[in-house]
């Protein structure tokens, strides 16, 4: 049955949606740290706020991509707001997406660097060569690849983190929070999570719209929720195994390396091909939005464009990506908002002029 069909499944979908989040900062570990192992204990809370919402943004954009049949993120936002306010997020999505790409590219380079003990640019190239190929299939190009590597990402995440949660010696967590000069904290932890979500969604609003007109209603919202379910899920392991070993993680540009290493060495090489591929599912995540906002998925004229992206984002992978995460991500969080309320809103308008009748 062709791809077109309305026939993808629920795991496919969720799959998607987790692939085009858990990128080099999630796998790492830094992302988190940012976002929630910075306040401590209560990061928790921070986690189950931004559970939520990823679960429901993630249903209300594959519903709405149903509803008005799109074929990527800018058909999707034009039915949803004012032209000019479209234009506006057009713009800033597409920046959001080349910088995504580029700090893909920048990880790849560091774990080539870090862990390989080579220079950093064949990890780069070579991240850049894959997903270009990926994209040369298309649609189902892209789905196959994450329906393969987001179950082997997922399972490791949670069996590096469950492992240091048993063997590690337990510390205590801290109740307010963490110091480091690595931190670009949003505040306080509630608003860290909405941020979280917000930067996120500009990525996944890219990567789920474009099966609008390939799923069935049902389906897209059951793949919607399991998958924000599984992303929640999965912060909230890493962030009670980095809490476990803290201090001593705090000042680590890769704490999931770290955490390896204190289960033990022959840890550290698995986990840095898992960072690595984290980085390559999310860099497909962020070529594949920008390539099908100019043309539909498998066309000569998508490809093209798909390579052209990769080559844009080149100049930012030469900069430090934890840096990147640390002042990209917050920024582009806020940034996001306007388009997150939007998200939470519009499904539920039916209802709102039913109370008013």
């Amino acid at each position: 049955m062709s791809i077109t069909a309305r026939n993808i499944s629920v795991f496919k979908i969720a799959a998607m949606y987790v692939g085009a989040v858990i990128g080099a900062g999630f796998a790492s570990g830094q992302e988190i740290m940012q976002f929630f192992t910075v306040y401590g204990i209560k990061g928790l809370w921070g986690v189950i706020v931004a559970t939520m919402l990823l679960a429901y943004l993630g249903a209300s954009i594959l519903y709405l991509s149903v509803k008005y049949s799109t074929g990527n993120y800018l058909l999707l936002i034009n039915n949803l707001t004012a032209p000019w306010v479209a234009k506006i997020f057009d713009l800033l999505s597409m920046a959001m997406l080349l910088a995504g790409l580029s700090v893909m590219l920048s990880g790849s380079g560091a774990v080539f660097s870090e862990y390989l003990k080579i220079a950093a640019w064949p990890g780069v190239l070579f991240l850049l060569l894959i997903v270009n190929l990926v994209l040369t299939g298309g649609m189902a190009g892209v789905i196959r690849f994450n329906s393969l590597l987001v179950p082997v990402k997922i399972a490791a995440i949670f069996i590096v983190s469950l492992l240091v949660l048993v063997i590690c010696k337990s510390s205590t967590p801290p109740a307010e929070g963490i110091s480091s000069s690595f931190f670009v904290s949003p505040g306080n932890w509630f608003l860290s999570g909405v941020l979280y979500v917000s930067y996120n969604m500009i990525v996944v609003l890219a990567v789920l719209s474009t099966l609008g007109d390939r799923v069935t209603s049902r389906r897209a919202v059951a793949g919607g929720v399991v998958g924000g379910a599984v992303l929640g899920i999965a912060v909230g392991v890493l962030l009670l195994a980095q809490l476990k070993l803290y201090p001593a993680i705090a000042d680590y540009k890769v704490p999931v390396l770290f955490m390896a290493g204190e289960i033990g060495d022959m840890f550290r090489i698995p986990v840095a091909i898992l960072i690595w591929l984290a980085i390559l599912t999310t860099a497909v995540a962020n070529a594949h939005g920008l390539a099908a906002r100019f043309a539909p998925p498998g066309s000569l004229k998508y490809k093209l464009f798909g390579v052209g992206c990769t080559m844009l984002a080149l100049p930012l992978a030469r900069l430090d990506f934890d840096r990147l995460v640390g002042t990209i991500y917050p920024i582009f969080g806020y940034a996001g908002l306007l388009m997150m309320f939007v998200l939470l809103v519009n499904p539920l308008l039916p209802f709102i002029k039913r109370i008013k009748v």
